[in-house]
């Protein structure tokens, strides 16, 4: 710059760095009051403060208001605040717990009814579904994740799933799960992205390089993040909830950023049947559009059915008048939700309950012999080591719900009959009727898979009697009706062959192996 005649330069050598962060910092969601969007505003971080905090922490900033111009060539003024002390809340406690509040929590674990209180207390605006809402409740509370000594990490986290026809109430028990989780977030599968689910890269308009700006599963680690219409989702996006549900990260590498991101969420989803309402002839891999490295990562798949049934629809009917009329037979919840949210954090904060040697014979006993009925050669496979998992999260949890430090046989017994609930409702061969565990973990029970291989056969033999030639696809249907199968289940194998890639029509009307 001059100054009249007189000229100054830069002195670079005299130049005081510092570290320098500018943030994001969002109103929490819990706290934003309905139909707003949470305001936000840009924090600058100097020298030690710039390495405080990552994407998704809590966080109390002080600090002054500044006014800065936006750029050299824009005039105009944005205010940011500049911190002068940040901290993080810490995730384990995001809810803030009294003396008080202690006092009545442990009092409420001491009584012998304590884990009947909590299942009542939790969305009483939903009549009957006690199974699922016992499901959501050891979710909110959470297994014990663990570090083996090797260095692999087993999680915690407990993802459910909930199959139903509409107006099954799914979408209440996924919001009011939310709302009672220490740390909540709700979406739903229309609304979300990839991006919004994960995280993206966005172009930092401050220091004009690029920012990490985090999505839902991130901003839910250490709590639960509910998915509604998860069939709603387009299969690219879904397709990033992979990772988030068994490594528990999210891993980016965009633009030069490369990051990896804790997402130690649980996940509880809803998803709508396929045909409009559950076809109870058909497995639940053909009932909704998920495909089976999503279906097979989650620890419970419940299916809520309506189903027209006089005694049951009156009870409902007499429910559902008594809360519009708020009439005095519809009574305050045992635990109110306030309470009951403060328990659910005080447990996932300060229980760690350990396997005794009861419960861990009982879970290993149920698992060995729920495997040995598939000793036959031609017995499907009922429970994988996957589901084993699942119940000693599901029996910590369990523990967890009254404080105990000990997982017993009583929690394991609960473990058990989800697992059975489970099992019986989403992982049976509807054709057999036996538990097949491969309807969730590869979309086809055993009865299929041998199906399908003899039409992939019968399709080789027939292309071979042909000299090489092109199979005429009505011949191949005729001849495979002919040995016993359903025509609509060949052309359902047919269409599912020729979208993998294993078939080809070179002409109208004929197929053609590809390997």
């Amino acid at each position: 710059p001059k100054c009249g005649k007189t000229s100054f330069e830069e002195d670079v050598k005299r130049h005081k760095l510092v570290d320098w962060r500018m943030i994001t910092v969002q109103e929490p969601p819990e706290e934003v009051p309905p139909g707003q969007v949470p305001a936000t505003a840009e924090v600058v971080l100097c020298n030690d403060l710039a390495k405080v905090g990552n994407p998704g922490d809590k966080v109390v900033v002080t600090g002054v208001v500044r006014a800065i111009k936006k750029s050299r060539k824009d005039s105009r003024l944005s205010f940011v605040v500049e911190a002068t002390g940040l901290d993080v809340v810490a995730k384990d406690a995001p809810v803030q717990i009294t003396p008080e509040d202690e006092r009545r929590i442990r009092e409420l674990a001491s009584r012998p009814d304590a884990e009947e209180l909590i299942l009542a207390s939790f969305a009483p605006s939903v009549h009957g579904l006690e199974p699922v809402k016992k499901a959501i409740v050891l979710q909110l509370f959470g297994g014990v994740p663990k570090v083996f000594p090797d260095g692999v990490r087993a999680r915690g986290d407990i993802h459910v799933l909930l199959v139903g026809d509409p107006g099954t109430a799914k979408s209440q028990l996924l919001k009011y799960a939310a709302s009672i989780a220490p740390r909540g977030v709700y979406t739903t599968g229309k609304g979300s992205t990839a991006a919004g689910l994960t995280a993206t890269v966005v172009k930092d308009p401050a220091g004009g390089g690029y920012a990490l700006e985090v999505g839902a599963l991130v901003l839910a680690d250490l709590g639960l993040c509910a998915v509604d219409e998860i069939d709603k989702m387009d299969p690219k996006d879904r397709a990033a909830m992979h990772e988030a549900m068994e490594q528990q990260t999210v891993s980016i590498a965009k633009a030069g950023i490369v990051a990896t991101l804790n997402a130690r969420t649980s996940v509880l989803a809803a998803a709508n049947p396929l045909f409009g309402r559950y076809d109870p002839n058909r497995p639940v891999s053909e009932n909704i559009s998920l495909p089976p490295t999503l279906l097979s990562r989650f620890d419970l798949i419940f299916v809520v059915r309506d189903v027209p049934d006089r005694e049951r629809d009156a009870e409902l009917a007499a429910h559902i008048e008594a809360h519009h009329a708020r009439s005095p037979a519809v009574a305050e919840p045992p635990v109110p939700p306030a309470l009951l949210r403060k328990y659910v954090a005080y447990a996932r904060a300060n229980c760690r309950p350990r396997l005794t040697d009861g419960a861990g014979r009982k879970l290993v006993d149920f698992y060995v012999e729920l495997r040995a009925k598939a000793a036959r050669p031609d017995a499907p496979i009922p429970i994988t080591p996957r589901q084993f998992e699942a119940l000693i999260r599901l029996a910590e949890a369990h523990a967890k719900m009254r404080l105990s430090d000990a997982v017993t046989e009583r929690d394991a017994e609960a473990a058990i009959e989800l697992m059975m609930q489970f099992l019986k409702s989403a992982g049976i061969d509807v054709e057999t009727g036996e538990i097949d565990i491969d309807v969730v973990m590869t979309g086809k029970p055993k009865s299929q898979r041998e199906k399908i291989a003899f039409l992939w056969d019968l399709l080789k033999r027939m292309v071979k009697q042909n000299n090489g030639a092109d199979v005429k696809r009505e011949e191949f249907v005729a001849l495979a009706v002919e040995k016993g199968l359903d025509e609509s289940f060949v052309e359902r194998v047919l269409g599912a062959w020729y979208d993998e890639g294993r078939i080809i029509e070179p002409k109208p009307g004929y197929i053609r192996p590809v390997v």
